[in-house]
């Protein structure tokens, strides 16, 4: 069992990760957090007795074995830092550092230790995100020409945010690293079209050429409801396409014959569309969303097990690409 000292006990922290830790073998041993409410809150519902409200106090509880955190940008940096100096592996929700020039230093100093530092880019584990990675992986769909992907959400979320930091660290840079993970390599040339009808509103495409020729279109957002599916990707390669919505539908299309005029038109599974949905009412504890699964990893990677999981150059990648987004909108 792994021991964990946990920094933040906010609503997302108790509501999608704190829940996957003892399912993968993580015992919750300490927590941290500033707000005593929170605190408390979240010690009551895990049975937790050491309690901080400093993060250095917790990184020096006796007994740990890693450190996991879902906080700010700011204090991702300096308790990642922290732990690592103590010689503790690290868990850290998105953004790893509120820029690339402190996600960097993350990972010299995660070097330095010979330590991992694993972000929490769960859209990687998101079922149809990993089930479309798997099928282009397998050899069978061919090389990717295209990929066009979308990633809403809605004004209220960044409210008082009109320069959209917020959007930018906690909403863009996911796809700064889901959509160059299923190309298989990095943006290459950009260009970025923007529009904001007001204050708060903003909408991009974030057009791209990858040096292996991959072309592709990134749409991000805050002009529609969160109450709505928010997500879809289009893959496209040469006679085959990948299509994932609402990170749950998926759907393999291929080069099916016409079937009108044959009177022996069967389904063909080599030819035929392949499609997924989850069956919701299954009494099965699955998070399509991928927190479980990608805490699992983490469990695995804590205890020396070698997973493909997105570690910090990852994260320092995807913000050196945000950065570089940003730099375009604001030319």
């Amino acid at each position: 069992m792994i021991n964990i000292g946990w920094i933040g006990c906010g609503r997302h922290a108790r509501q999608m990760l704190l829940p996957q830790m003892g399912r993968n073998g993580i015992r919750i041993a300490a927590l941290c957090d500033r707000d005593g409410d929170a605190l408390a809150q979240a010690a009551a519902e895990y049975g937790v007795t050491a309690l901080h409200s400093d993060f250095h106090d917790l990184i020096a509880t006796p007994g740990l074995d890693a450190i996991g955190m879902a906080v700010g940008p700011d204090l991702h940096h300096a308790a990642a830092l922290a732990a690592l100096a103590r010689g503790l592996p690290v868990f850290m929700e998105k953004p790893p550092a509120a820029d690339s020039a402190g996600a960097r230093e993350i990972a010299r100093a995660a070097q330095s230790a010979g330590k991992p530092v694993i972000v929490g880019f769960m859209k990687r584990y998101s079922t149809g995100n990993r089930i479309a990675k798997n099928v282009l992986v397998d050899g069978g769909f061919g090389r990717v020409l295209g990929i066009t992907g979308a990633y809403m959400t809605a004004p209220t979320y960044f409210a008082g945010e009109p320069d959209y930091t917020g959007f930018f660290l906690h909403h863009c840079v996911h796809y700064m690293d889901l959509i160059p993970w299923f190309a298989g390599e990095d943006f290459g040339d950009m260009q970025v079209r923007s529009i904001s009808p007001q204050p708060g509103k903003l909408l991009l495409h974030l057009n791209f050429t990858t040096a292996g020729g991959v072309i592709g279109n990134v749409v991000m957002g805050t002009v529609q409801s969160r109450g709505t599916p928010m997500e879809e990707i289009r893959i496209m390669g040469d006679h085959a396409r990948l299509h994932v919505d609402n990170i749950i539908n998926v759907a393999l299309y291929r080069d099916p014959p016409f079937k009108a005029d044959d009177p022996g038109a069967t389904l063909d599974p080599a030819c035929d569309t392949l499609s997924w949905t989850p069956n919701f009412t299954a009494a099965a504890n699955e998070d399509h969303k991928g927190y479980g699964a990608l805490l699992a990893d983490v469990g695995a990677a804590f205890r020396g097990e070698m997973r493909d999981i997105p570690d910090i150059a990852d994260g320092a990648r995807a913000m050196e690409r945000l950065e570089s987004m940003i730099a375009r909108i604001n030319a």
